[in-house]
């Protein structure tokens, strides 16, 4: 039996976090005027859930033995999370459990055929991840789109490009990501929802504490327990060559092997914008260096 992590502390931030969100008028509970902090208090959680208290404080301490799906489901609804924050209590509390484990395997690369899949999108940048967001795989496209990630030489270890540790700690990341509070919010919370998931990971806690150690934005995020399991929306950058881009990505999970992590992410323009035209000039300064490299192999 695999010895299970110690993740009390990640439990009892988060579901004191989210308790400290919620006004008693949220509710339907009188506001009161001696509340010495904001949110409702532990006791009011536990009526809501239609547990005792003694067993509420139980659980906000880490402790989840013996709770049931039921419980959980009720201490949800009590504190009104939204659908990922409910994913991500029950990964938590998962992760708790003593279980027989399958031993985490050793991170792989991709399948040919993915990567064949990649170089066939020849007007979308795409990229496959794994849950340390650290880029596995790419098409010449989202090499070139994200060049200033690749070229950053303090930021990449062994020639592998990670978004998280780009976008705190490399300061052209600021410059390159037009709304870089957003991007660092949503980085931070990918993180927090892959430590809940696998908390045995060592790299991705190594990850954590180097992101920790060096940027306070990190730490503040890392903090607040925001989560995020879906990778979808709109990005704006600064491309240094190409210019501003308004651009929409999407991911979805690639089926690997058991315990493996693998996210593609694609980015388009909308179709007839300057978006398109610069993301398509773009695509054509990428098509030469791939032929370049295919023609010397």
């Amino acid at each position: 039996m695999d010895k299970q992590p110690d993740n009390r502390a990640d439990i009892r931030d988060f579901l004191a976090s989210r308790r400290a969100k919620l006004r008693p008028e949220q509710v339907g509970l009188p506001a009161g005027s001696r509340r010495r902090v904001p949110g409702l208090r532990r006791e009011e959680v536990a009526v809501l859930a239609g547990v005792s208290t003694e067993w509420y404080a139980r659980l906000e301490k880490g402790n989840t033995s013996g709770v049931s799906d039921d419980v959980l489901k009720a201490v949800s609804r009590a504190l009104q999370l939204g659908e990922e924050e409910c994913l991500y209590l029950f990964e938590l509390a998962r992760a708790a459990r003593p279980t027989r484990r399958a031993p985490r395997r050793a991170e792989v690369g991709v399948a040919p055929s993915v990567q064949w899949l990649l170089d066939s999108m020849t007007l979308s940048a795409a990229f496959v991840s794994n849950g340390r967001l650290d880029v596995v795989a790419s098409n010449p496209l989202g090499r070139a789109l994200h060049s200033p990630m690749f070229a950053s030489a303090s930021t990449t270890l062994n020639g592998q490009a990670n978004f998280a540790r780009f976008h705190f700690l490399e300061p052209a990341a600021r410059e390159f990501v037009v709304d870089w509070e957003a991007g660092a919010a949503a980085t931070a919370a990918l993180l927090r929802a892959e430590a809940g998931r696998d908390p045995n990971n060592r790299s991705l806690r190594e990850l954590v504490g180097e992101l920790s150690t060096l940027s306070p934005e990190f730490r503040t995020l890392w903090a607040s327990h925001d989560i995020r399991f879906r990778h979808e929306g709109v990005k704006r950058l600064r491309h240094p060559m190409a210019g501003e881009l308004e651009l929409t990505y999407q991911s979805l999970t690639l089926p690997t092997l058991p315990r493996a992590v693998h996210s593609l992410s694609v980015y388009t323009a909308e179709p007839g914008t300057t978006h398109e035209e610069r993301l398509q000039l773009l695509a054509s300064w990428a098509a030469p260096v791939q032929q370049t490299v295919e023609t010397k192999n």
